[in-house]
């Protein structure tokens, strides 16, 4: 997918989503990347491949990995609640991307989503998670008669969807990377410890404020609107 230098921010977004029908992710870092020795240096270097209508996705799987977790760096940004885990938001990449991080308290999960089409990278900083994979679900048209109490019927077209199919498994360890997109199907994560937090680093390019959340049994979707619990290291309040 080419694109000329005349090409708009919404090119780059495109090439993006675009990307994500054949990019699978990166085992290693790259032989030929820079060093990222610090959270400020990651965040920069992604400032720079996402300055132009042609992003490396694999450059940018390249930094996620070679960032070495340093408390000291990132706790500024992790806010924990009681109840559930929290999104907190570093930095917005002057709209390219969303750098966060995710706060996992004893046995908190996420439910079952997808991504919007958008390129996901998640890094351990702390603890470990597990990370469940769904097949996208598939749905089939059926053709439904309502009645009515009148000699005319209507013929409604209702989409049925299937159960989710469970298609791996993982667990992920300090500085441990997965990578997901639609194209690779839905994911749930949780914290399996009921005794220790866990605390992970999200980048989402193009970055997105709604997704689609599924119930497993069924394959139902739901649009979700995302927030934030802090933004920058201070916490968000929402008008009720």
């Amino acid at each position: 997918m080419s694109l000329s230098k005349n090409d708009t921010d919404l090119d780059q977004e495109k090439y993006l989503r675009e990307a994500t029908r054949h990019f699978y992710g990166i085992e290693k870092p790259l032989k030929y990347g820079p060093a990222i020795e610090t959270l400020n240096d990651l965040i920069q270097a992604l400032y720079v491949e996402f300055s132009t209508n042609y992003v490396n996705i694999e450059m940018v799987n390249h930094l996620m990995l070679s960032y070495k977790s340093n408390p000291k760096e990132w706790q500024k940004f992790a806010k924990f609640d009681r109840y559930k885990y929290t999104r907190n938001l570093v930095d917005t990449g002057n709209g390219k991307f969303n750098l966060m991080i995710l706060c996992w308290g004893e046995g908190h999960g996420s439910t079952i989503h997808d991504h919007s089409d958008s390129h996901c990278f998640m890094k351990m900083l702390k603890g470990e998670l597990k990370e469940i994979r769904y097949a996208m679900p598939s749905t089939r048209t059926t053709e439904s008669t309502t009645l009515a109490n009148t000699d005319d019927s209507t013929e409604n077209d209702l989409e049925r969807h299937e159960s989710l199919e469970e298609i791996g498994q993982r667990s992920m360890s300090l500085n441990d990377v997965a990578y997901i997109n639609d194209n690779l199907g839905l994911h749930r994560v949780e914290n399996p410890s009921h005794s220790d937090t866990a605390v992970s680093l999200h980048l989402y390019c193009p970055p997105f404020d709604s997704c689609s959340v599924f119930e497993k049994n069924s394959g139902q979707k739901i649009n979700c609107t995302m927030t934030f619990w802090s933004k920058y290291g201070q916490k968000v309040t929402y008008e009720k």
